[in-house]
């Protein structure tokens, strides 16, 4: 892939996520939100059932397996529209995916100086810190520039 290609497609993804890293989710309530907002709607497990058009137990199934983390996106999709709610589903990274991948870089960066900067201050041939720093901005660099799956 294309270097400069791969930049766009980091930052234009960087771009999208951006208004999602600033927002607080809250937590998902213990019984799980299709429950939840079923019963603050004063909605039945029968009523909703006869909106998605399948039995009541299928209703209860679906909110546990919703509330223990084993429901599919294809129903909670279903069900959020049953609901008359969308569905937003999003993996919203802790940082910026640039700095995400920059910051990964300087670790193999050091992990690759790590056994050679140990090897020379044995030898007492250690070098000083600010160019221990231009060595490891150096690899670094040189890695972002090359394959990205070798950082992982």
């Amino acid at each position: 892939m294309d270097k400069l290609y791969r930049w766009l497609q980091l930052r234009q993804a960087d771009k999208q996520l951006k208004p999602w890293l600033k927002k607080t989710f809250p937590p998902r309530p213990s019984c799980g939100w299709i429950q939840t907002i079923r019963e603050a709607l004063g909605m039945t497990a029968v009523s909703l059932a006869q909106r998605l058009h399948v039995r009541n137990s299928t209703v209860h199934k679906l909110e546990k397996s919703e509330a223990d983390d084993s429901i599919s996106l294809a129903s909670l999709r279903k069900l959020a529209a049953a609901l008359d709610c969308e569905l937003h589903y999003v993996l919203v990274p802790k940082t910026p995916l640039e700095t995400r991948l920059k910051d990964r870089a300087k670790a193999v960066a050091r992990k690759h100086m790590l056994p050679v900067a140990h090897t020379m201050s044995l030898e007492d041939q250690a070098v000083g810190s600010k160019a221990q720093q231009a060595q490891l901005e150096l690899i670094a660099k040189e890695l972002l520039d090359g394959n990205w799956r070798e950082l992982w």
